[in-house]
């Protein structure tokens, strides 16, 4: 038998998923969760495959970001790491899934790294209930997004050996309306997946 539950705090999304009837930390919460990471290492690769070039710039306009952030949101700081932690190894060890079929250690994969230490703040920030209301996924987003391109501009910077203006010019600038229409997204998406969650 399957319990399904309802909002209480420390809770994110996925532990609304209905459940196996075991303790914590159970054999088949343990799959569960396995196939949670998983699944969001795959959307967030999908999502990436949705690539669009930006002029002037090695780093196109993709859906990663916003999968990635709903992914960490969506799963909490543990599970939402060591998804984002598989999509990146993968990656690197050639899985093809980076931004537009790419994989390895490109210019663009300080974005990448950026997050990883994304997911555990957004994640640990959703299991305090920010993404219950539409400010306060708002602040999350606009965080996880922060902490992306301080990890992300600098390494392009480095691999490119750009200054930090034509850094900021080609990694930052043009992705700054784009990352606020993901934003306004996902601040929608996840607390009216709460409210539908607890109607059912």
């Amino acid at each position: 038998m399957s319990t399904v539950a309802t909002g209480r705090p420390g809770q994110v999304l996925a532990d609304l998923l209905p459940s196996p009837t075991l303790r914590a930390g159970g054999a088949l919460t343990r799959v569960r969760d396995l196939a949670l990471v998983l699944g969001g290492a795959v959307l967030t690769g999908l999502a990436a495959q949705l690539s669009v070039p930006v002029p002037g710039s090695p780093v196109p306009v993709t859906g990663q970001t916003f999968a990635a952030l709903l992914v960490a949101t969506s799963l909490g700081a543990g599970r939402g790491f060591l998804s984002l932690a598989l999509y990146a190894l993968a990656g690197l060890a050639g899985v093809p899934w980076f931004a537009g079929g790419t994989s390895g250690a490109g210019a663009s994969f300080g974005y990448i790294a950026g997050m990883l230490l994304a997911s555990a703040a957004v994640g640990a920030l959703a299991r305090r209930g920010a993404d219950r209301s539409v400010p306060r996924m708002a602040a999350t987003m606009l965080l996880g997004e922060a902490i992306i391109y301080a990890v992300g501009v600098p390494y392009l910077a480095l691999s490119l050996h750009l200054s930090a203006s034509a850094a900021i010019a080609a990694g930052l600038t043009p992705f700054l309306l784009g990352d606020a229409l993901k934003a306004a997204l996902a601040m929608g998406a996840a607390p009216a997946a709460w409210k539908f969650a607890n109607k059912g």
